[in-house]
């Protein structure tokens, strides 16, 4: 597991999904890196949502390398991308950083830093899994207020990520490895 603690060591908000594949590590990551968010069913769907201008045939990989979002780090089968800002408004309110000393050092009051982790991990009897980690750290009393008002809709959704998101990639790999 990468060490998420170096980017947001204590958040307010986790989301946590992982799925086992018969896929090689190498096939597993490609699937999960070029799977389009239309592909995704909801989850895709609320993603385009929240970032407008977002297309259903962008993939993952690109999603979380292209702004709002900034690579933080990357490194064999594993990406943790990062965003900053008002997460729980309406508007598109991301300020957009300009690299990983920008997310560290970003700390206005009102908002909310995101850490988004996903990476290949052993499962055992030659099986690998796709990890995805979501972490929120709010940011004063505002950014704790707006937190705790998408609290809910995370609790609601956020299995997505694992049966609209990894399931799609894990589809993919298994079905190139036949």
């Amino acid at each position: 597991m990468p060490d998420l603690d170096r980017w947001l060591p204590a958040p307010s908000l986790t989301v946590s999904a992982r799925r086992e594949a018969r896929a090689d590590p190498a096939r597993l990551w490609h699937a999960a890196t070029t799977v389009p968010l239309g592909d995704t069913g909801l989850l895709g769907r609320l993603i385009r949502w929240r970032i407008p201008g977002t297309t259903a045939e962008l993939a993952f990989g690109e999603l979380f390398r292209e702004p709002p979002f900034v690579a933080l780090e990357e490194r064999e089968h594993c990406l943790i991308s990062g965003l900053a800002g008002k997460i729980w408004t309406l508007r598109r309110d991301y300020p957009e950083l300009a690299g990983p000393d920008a997310f560290h050092r970003h700390a206005q009051r009102g908002t909310a830093r995101v850490l988004f982790a996903h990476w290949i991990e052993p499962a055992g009897e030659g099986r690998c899994a796709l990890a995805s980690e979501a972490r929120v750290e709010a940011i004063g009393m505002q950014g704790r207020l707006g937190v705790a008002a998408v609290r809910p809709l995370v609790q609601r959704f956020g299995h997505l990520v694992g049966s609209d998101g990894l399931d799609a990639a894990v589809r993919r790999a298994d079905a190139a490895a036949r």
